[in-house]
């Protein structure tokens, strides 16, 4: 009897990058829509923007290298690259910004080093870093959240600030701009302000919520439910969201119970500035993460005390981009060191 025979793999999935790709991208929209209702205008800039210029670099490159660009752009891949740095980017950033974060995202991040596949370092959180260590300043400007104060400006003030680079007659971007709460609580510590105390302002009460952030505890829910839906998917590996979060509540916990006074709670931390969108849609990029079951437990959870170690003794206000990348350089290592045992194999 003769039997068909081919080359492995012999089990194939049916799942193909454009399917993952576009997969992530639908678990992205609950979250999306949150961040646009709670802070405005300037996120659907930023879209509008990082979209238009990670496509265009992308074909440019695609082009400049000789590969076909047309199957390259619709796999998805440079459109959540710009979605996640988009989502990343403060609300009022300017257009400027934006574009050389997009630019350092797929023209160095993801295709110095031979495009999708082959790019060490997660795309978006180059770009994050690029323009939050040049441009710190620009980094920080974050519309006021919608019920807090007169929520975010309006369509034109927005569009003016974002692209001209101007305000309305006796505006200042200070009247129309706020600081985070991660950062908030940050610069009031180092003015010897506690946590308590700080939440009870009234200056800056309004600015928090039960868990965390008003509007901030929103679109992490909703980035966590998305989540959920990709790990059902099999899209998402689940080890580095659990080991992540596991890891950033664990480690926040205990400081929280050591010292209140100085610490936020482990659930303001689960549920501020970029934690799940990390969790669930950056760090599980399946290019730059680690591939081996017990690789993925130490990744995720590297990168959740990386992060805490960042938000409360480091220069920024919030260390995902830098974690990310910090374990991205460590991902080969783990996995080297993480290999599962061989059947038969008796050096495993």
């Amino acid at each position: 009897m003769l039997f068909k025979r081919s080359p492995s793999p012999h089990i194939k999935q049916n799942i193909t990058v454009q399917d993952m790709m576009y997969k992530v991208l639908y678990a992205l929209v609950p979250g999306t829509l949150a961040s646009i209702y709670f802070f405005g205008w300037g996120v659907v800039f930023n879209l509008m923007i990082a979209i238009s210029v990670c496509l265009a670099a992308e074909a440019i490159i695609l082009k400049l290298r000789r590969r076909d660009v047309t199957d390259t752009l619709l796999d998805g891949s440079a459109l959540l690259t710009a979605c996640l740095l988009a989502l990343a980017l403060p609300s009022l950033a300017p257009w400027w910004i934006t574009v050389i974060a997009s630019i350092s995202a797929i023209a160095v991040a993801k295709h110095l080093y031979g495009g999708l596949g082959f790019n060490p370092f997660n795309p978006a959180m180059v770009g994050y870093i690029v323009v939050m260590i040049s441009f710190p300043l620009e980094m920080t400007l974050w519309s006021a959240p919608l019920g807090v104060g007169d929520g975010w400006p309006d369509f034109m003030t927005t569009f003016n600030w974002v692209f001209l680079g101007v305000l309305p007659y006796g505006e200042t971007i200070d009247s129309i701009s706020m600081a985070t709460p991660i950062d908030l609580i940050k610069t009031q510590l180092n003015q010897f302000h506690d946590v308590a105390e700080t939440r009870s302002n009234v200056e800056y009460s309004p600015l928090f919520s039960t868990i965390s952030g008003t509007g901030w505890q929103w679109v992490n829910i909703l980035f966590l439910g998305g989540g959920i839906w990709l790990v059902k998917k099999n899209v998402a590996d689940w080890r580095i969201p659990t080991a992540f979060l596991i890891s950033l509540v664990l480690i926040s916990n205990l400081f929280s119970v050591v010292d209140y006074s100085t610490n936020s709670s482990a659930m303001f931390h689960a549920f501020s500035g970029g934690t799940m969108l990390c969790a669930f849609f950056i760090a599980t990029d399946p290019v730059t993460a680690s591939t081996t079951p017990r690789g993925r437990w130490i990744y995720g959870a590297s990168i959740g005390a990386l992060v805490y170690t960042i938000r409360s003794w480091g220069g920024y206000p919030d260390g995902i981009a830098f974690a990310v990348v910090l374990m991205n350089i460590a991902a080969p290592l783990i996995d080297y060191y993480t290999q599962p045992k061989v059947y038969g194999d008796p050096n495993r």
